[in-house]
């Protein structure tokens, strides 16, 4: 039984497209902090969604930092109490809704213990700009030693 070259181009593109692993706890997070960032800065800048930014607190996610919990209960409390009703039911900010949802979720129930927080730098979180890890830094003078 011999393969047509179009049946094998099609088993090989499902090949390429597959995954190897499942997403991971982490990898799931990464990948929902990463959307949300780029569903926050389309809503901030079209046309249809910018008065309701307005109400919005500043959120720059980080998995890794401590502060992270509690920024997105925060953030979340504003989605979901949207003083706006027409904004309210947006599709972006519907979107943006269940995808804070579920990575709040994620963070606080399903890995729980299996994110590693690094910082503790709420004011990152607020305005973007991370204060050098002192662990980092260490290293970076070890290595400059040898």
């Amino acid at each position: 039984m011999r393969l047509g070259p179009a049946a094998l181009l099609c088993f090989l593109s499902f090949v390429w497209r597959s995954e190897s692993a499942p997403p991971t706890c982490y990898s799931r997070a990464l990948g929902l902090s990463k959307e949300i960032m780029v569903l926050l800065d389309k809503i901030h800048t079209s046309h249809r969604t910018k008065t309701c930014a307005e109400v919005l607190p500043p959120l720059f996610i980080d998995v890794h930092n401590q502060c992270i919990t509690t920024k997105l209960r925060d953030f979340l409390y504003v989605v979901l109490n949207y003083p706006n009703q027409q904004c309210r039911e947006r599709p972006r900010m519907i979107l943006l809704k269940r995808r804070v949802q579920n990575l709040y979720t994620i963070i606080t129930r399903i890995c729980y213990r299996d994110l590693v927080f690094f910082t503790e730098d709420c004011e990152a979180i607020d305005t973007g700009h991370t204060k050098p890890y002192y662990a980092e830094d260490r290293l970076q003078l070890l290595q400059e030693e040898r």
